[in-house]
């Protein structure tokens, strides 16, 4: 019977989520599964790999061939490293600690790569959010000075109209005070 590391579809449509399993080669894609070794988001960035590392070398060193997908999974967590140091360590080569020392210094410097990713996208995040806003500012400013601009516009238009109605009204005003004066002149007279 020959094994397989692949990986098990989960999740709706759209959203894909994968379980990584150990499988005969003859089961069905979702179908029977050995045993379950871990599992693989990729709606999230960057993805969330959840593996549980000594499992996955356990299948490796009894045979199992990972497939191209699962392999790129397992050497992106450190278990086809980890495998090639227990060979290693077999063949005498090394000593567990040193393979340990090794294997420590590259998951810390995969374990920073995956950081300094994750700062860069909520920097880019905020940056553009930043950006949003302050164009959103710039159009309510412009906004803003229109309508000012519209209104005052307004105002001035209006303004030469009122300054003719006062003008009438004083004219008005002026006239009908004239004959008064003079009724009042002649009263006085009498």
């Amino acid at each position: 019977m020959s094994v397989k590391i692949r990986l098990q579809r989960h999740g709706k449509k759209g959203k894909p989520f994968y379980w990584v399993v150990a499988a005969d080669a003859r089961s069905k894609r979702d179908g029977k599964y050995l045993e379950k070794i871990g599992t693989y988001n990729p709606n999230t960035n960057p993805a969330t790999i959840d593996l549980n590392l000594d499992s996955a070398v356990k299948w490796l060193h009894n045979g199992a061939q990972p497939t191209e997908t699962a392999k790129a999974i397992l050497s992106y967590k450190g278990a086809l490293l980890k495998h090639h140091l227990d060979g290693g360590i077999r063949k005498g080569a090394l000593t567990q600690e040193q393979a340990d020392a090794k294997l420590a210094t590259w998951l810390e410097a995969k374990t920073g790569t995956v950081d300094a990713k994750k700062d860069g996208l909520t920097k880019a995040q905020a940056d553009a959010k930043a950006k949003a806003f302050k164009a959103e500012q710039d159009v309510n400013a412009k906004r803003l000075a229109a309508a000012a601009k519209a209104e005052a516009d307004a105002i001035a238009a209006a303004a030469p109209a009122v300054e003719e109605i006062v003008e009438i009204v004083e004219a008005e005003t002026s006239t009908e005070e004239t004959p008064a004066a003079e009724e009042n002149n002649e009263e006085t007279q009498a």
